[in-house]
């Protein structure tokens, strides 16, 4: 096998089984697994919860879009990767992405739904705090909702 691209091998920082918390109210927490596959090429995550509470929030017991699956893969060319995301919605995105430095920033730019992701990893990389951003024009953003991951 070739030797593995540095830009892969950052991504190692988020391999593992994480506890999930939205800061949303009426949400309790999930978990997302990252693991490599095909030889470590690829970068898989699988996130899920126990079923939401009946008091969730309406929107998100009508949206709720667990499990994810999302497949994690690099653009050599510029050390960019792309995100394949799918859902129990049977919603299908496409983000780009890049991990450098402890900071994990995803978004895509789709016509009246941007959005993007940003997420900070602890100096001990045992804690991501993060947000959500969503905006119909990609100018005026707004926040969607923040998240805290932990192992």
């Amino acid at each position: 096998m070739a030797e593995r691209h540095p830009a892969l091998a950052r991504l190692d920082a988020l391999l593992g089984r994480w506890t999930v918390q939205p800061k949303v109210d009426g949400l309790g927490v999930g978990w997302t697994d990252f693991s490599w596959i095909e030889n470590g090429m690829f970068l898989r995550q699988f996130a899920d919860a126990e079923p939401l509470p009946a008091d969730a929030p309406r929107a998100w017991r009508e949206n709720n879009p667990l499990p994810v699956t999302s497949l994690i893969g690099l653009d050599e060319a510029g050390e960019e990767f792309s995100v394949l995301y799918a859902d129990a919605r049977g919603v299908h995105r496409v983000y780009r992405m890049t991990f450098a430095d402890g900071v994990w920033r995803m978004w895509r730019e789709a016509a009246g739904f941007h959005q993007r992701f940003t997420g900070t990893l602890s100096p001990d990389g045992d804690t991501i705090d993060a947000r959500w951003e969503r905006s119909e024009d990609g100018a005026d953003w707004q926040l969607d909702f923040e998240v805290t991951y932990r192992r």
